[in-house]
């Protein structure tokens, strides 16, 4: 059976050599960089994962499981909300626990016996700064 020859776009080309020299100055088996994946993954996209994999002599499933990944939506993370409690007139404060938690992960658990509230402000300012020291 006689298979019709198609040129390598020229992207796909451009990347092999890079893959080439790349692979020329790594010694054995070096984990390919993220940059090439992600560039490969691109090139897939365009022009399909066989040809690409093939092109750039790559792993067709490593590259296949990478450009699913790329194509997944990203989350974008949570929005700060404001949150404001009421309390009937009458309610007398007894405990309370509040907690916060900063975009980096970090946490603040505030739990206060009293009939009135901590300085938020204070507190929140309090808590930045030792995140940023």
């Amino acid at each position: 059976m006689n298979r019709a020859h198609h040129p390598i776009p020229d992207a796909i080309v451009q990347l092999q050599q890079q893959l080439e020299q790349w692979r020329a100055t790594q010694p054995g088996r070096t984990k390919l960089p993220e940059a090439f994946w992600q560039s490969a993954a691109e090139l897939a996209r365009r022009h399909g994962l066989n040809p690409t994999a093939k092109a750039l002599r790559l792993d067709y499933a490593a590259l296949k499981r990478r450009l699913s990944e790329s194509s997944r939506p990203k989350r974008k993370p949570a929005q700060t909300a404001f949150v404001e409690l009421v309390a009937p007139r009458a309610a007398k404060l007894e405990e309370c626990i509040i907690e916060f938690e900063s975009r980096q992960g970090s946490k603040m658990r505030i739990q206060w016996k009293a009939s009135g509230p901590p300085d938020w402000l204070a507190l929140l300012r309090a808590w930045r700064n030792a995140e940023k020291g």
